[in-house]
């Protein structure tokens, strides 16, 4: 079977040598590279490196070397073609089937790309030729460096219709070739093919090898130009259609700089258009890259990622900071939430309004845009950011609607690892906001103890023995109904909740994981045992010994084993609304020692208001 080489480059892009032999050898990192025994031959001090950058492996030992085709094909004894199947298998596709018309496109693509190249070289001459100096200039004083110029090949499409193509003629192309690359259109009224782009800066595109594929043009502004014909009026911007060698959403502009700065773990970062990409690698952000006029892709995505070489790969999504910028942001954590995995995410940052990166760093300098990038957040926290910023939630109905909502954000992300800290994280933002939010069915029997918290519960430390007191004694009462009768959860839940109910460290860090497990959608309700097992696990024996004792049940005999659930809830609320009136009675001593110290009109009104209040709470006001 014959493979085209686009199938086979496809495919070495798709996937990452390190992570496909690392399945197969141990491997360390070694600055850029990976190292490791090599697979090939017996050593003890490893010799056998991977260059994930430059797709090949090296052993310095043996002297095998290749790509991620011949690995397999060696470690795993296979053919060529067995090795290209298991590999697209990996890679989630397929190999294609024989076809004499794919080494016909592959011999046209390999035209192309020279193609592209000569038309690249000739428009940086024109860049520079002296009949064009008014887009030199411009350029310029855009704050392009001459190293700029160089390290992305910017240049110049003249505005005569005919120059490129034959300029292109004279190296033997033919316009069908320069059609199929999109430098030029086919006939237009006059009969003639014609140049593409015209009156514009030219930004080549290069991909990840390097080679040029397609182009974006800048309109030079209209005071640099002829007045417009009629009503026609050219794009600010204009962009190479899909061809061949060019897929603009698989695409990123400044991708082979970005690629070189990753493996110097230099960040990489999103920016919206080529001159913020080159304005960010003037300010020191080589790592700068920018979808070519779309919004950012899965396969841009997958890009970025594949991009950074150590463990960690978040790359910076910079947005403008307007309303169009945050609805940008918006539409890129659509697309990532379901592709989050371990390690894998983005953060995002904003520009002050009215900025851009290339507006930003020609007005402040580069450590403006060093503060936005490391000023990035969490995609969590712009989550939270987006979903609550400017909405009010004075209402329960409000408050369940995000709470709802926030679930169902994290549902998308299919990964159960990652989803379940979202969740977590996102339940804990609601909590300290609002206060606990009621999640309904708790109240069967179910689940026994073989769910171990310790992944994700710490032992509780510092657990010290209450002072007593007669609230202690309500307090430890009531965590001993609850951890006998976890199903009176179901309707104490916002009591239970309540943050200033403990005093006592060790006990409230036991409320606080029994709510947790109690609070947990992702398991089947606990019954009595399960808790208590789940708890011992968590570390916290010595605190249950002393909850659920014989002088506690002495003091309150309605959370004893073998009770009626109505008698323990009834229980509950008595001892509830004792602990409440105890609480305020000690909240006016407090204040009453205090105003008799400092006779000051605030600590008086404040304690004419709690005798108010507790007055109204025992019906006597």
């Amino acid at each position: 079977m014959t493979l085209s080489p686009r199938f086979l480059d496809e495919l070495r892009s798709r996937l990452t040598l390190s992570e496909v032999a690392s399945k197969r050898v141990r491997l360390t990192r070694a600055g850029r590279e990976f190292k490791g025994c090599c697979p090939f031959h017996t050593e003890k001090t490893p010799s056998f490196y991977i260059n994930d950058d430059k797709q090949f492996y090296h052993c310095f030992g043996c002297g095998a070397h290749g790509d991620v085709v011949g690995f397999v094909m060696r470690h795993d004894n296979l053919s060529f073609i067995e090795a290209v199947e298991q590999l697209a298998a990996l890679a989630g596709g397929q190999v294609p089937k024989a076809d004499p018309r794919e080494v016909e496109r592959a011999q046209k693509e390999k035209s192309l790309h020279s193609l592209m190249e000569d038309a690249t070289r000739w428009m940086e001459q024109q860049l520079r030729a002296p009949e064009n100096r008014t887009a030199y200039d411009y350029i310029l004083q855009r704050g392009v460096s001459e190293e700029a110029l160089y390290a992305f090949r910017i240049g110049y499409a003249p505005a005569d219709r005919q120059l490129l193509r034959t300029h292109l003629k004279s190296l033997d192309y033919t316009d069908a070739q320069m059609i199929e690359a999109g430098v030029i259109r086919p006939p237009g009224k006059d009969g003639e093919p014609y140049a593409f782009f015209r009156e514009r800066i030219m930004f080549p595109v290069p991909d990840r090898r390097g080679r040029v594929v397609a182009f974006g043009g800048r309109i030079l502004p209209d005071h640099l130009r002829p007045p417009d014909r009629g009503d026609y009026k050219p794009a600010k911007y204009m962009n190479s259609s899909d061809t061949p060698l060019f897929h603009k959403g698989r695409m990123l502009y400044g991708e082979p700089h970005a690629r070189k700065a990753a493996a110097d773990n230099e960040p990489i970062i999103v920016v919206e258009g080529y001159l913020d990409v080159i304005a960010s690698f003037k300010a020191g952000f080589r790592g700068a890259v920018a979808p070519l006029g779309t919004a950012l892709t899965d396969e841009q995505i997958m890009v970025l990622w594949k991009m950074i070489p150590s463990d960690e790969k978040v790359p910076v999504l910079c947005f403008d900071g307007d309303e169009a910028g945050r609805r940008a942001a918006a539409r890129a954590c659509e697309n990532v939430l379901p592709m989050l995995k371990a390690n894998h995410s983005v953060r995002i940052a904003f520009l002050p309004e009215g900025q851009d990166p290339d507006t930003l760093v020609a007005g402040q300098g580069a450590g403006a845009l060093k503060a936005v990038i490391n000023g990035a957040m969490p995609l969590i926290e712009f989550l939270w950011s987006h979903h609550t910023q400017g909405r009010r939630f004075d209402t329960p109905e409000a408050r369940a609607g995000l709470s709802q909502l926030m679930e169902e954000e994290v549902a998308r992300i299919p990964d159960r690892d990652v989803q379940h800290f979202y969740r977590q994280a996102l339940r804990e933002k609601i909590r300290k906001a609002f206060g606990p939010v009621f999640t309904p069915g708790y109240g069967g029997k179910g689940r026994g103890s073989k769910n171990n918290p310790q992944n994700r519960l710490q032992a509780g430390a510092g657990l010290r023995n209450p002072a007593f007191s007669r609230a202690g004694v309500m307090q430890t009462s009531l965590m001993a109904a609850l951890l006998n009768y976890p199903s009176i959860f179901h309707y104490l839940e916002e009591d239970f909740s309540s943050l200033e109910m403990f005093g006592d460290p060790g006990l409230d860090k036991l409320r606080q994981t029994t709510i947790s497990a109690l609070m947990d959608p992702d398991d089947e309700p606990l019954d009595a045992a399960g808790l208590n097992d789940y708890l011992n696990a968590a570390g916290f024996d010595g605190e249950l010994k002393r909850v659920l004792s014989e002088s506690v049940y002495t003091h309150a005999a309605f959370a004893r084993p073998g009770r009626d659930e109505n008698d323990v809830l009834e229980g509950c609320r008595q001892a509830l609304d004792a602990l409440r009136k105890a609480q305020a009675a000690e909240e006016i001593r407090a204040v009453g020692g205090a105003f008799a110290k400092d006779f000051s009109e605030e600590t008086e009104s404040r304690l004419l208001a709690l005798h108010r209040m507790r007055s109204a709470s025992e019906g006597q006001g």
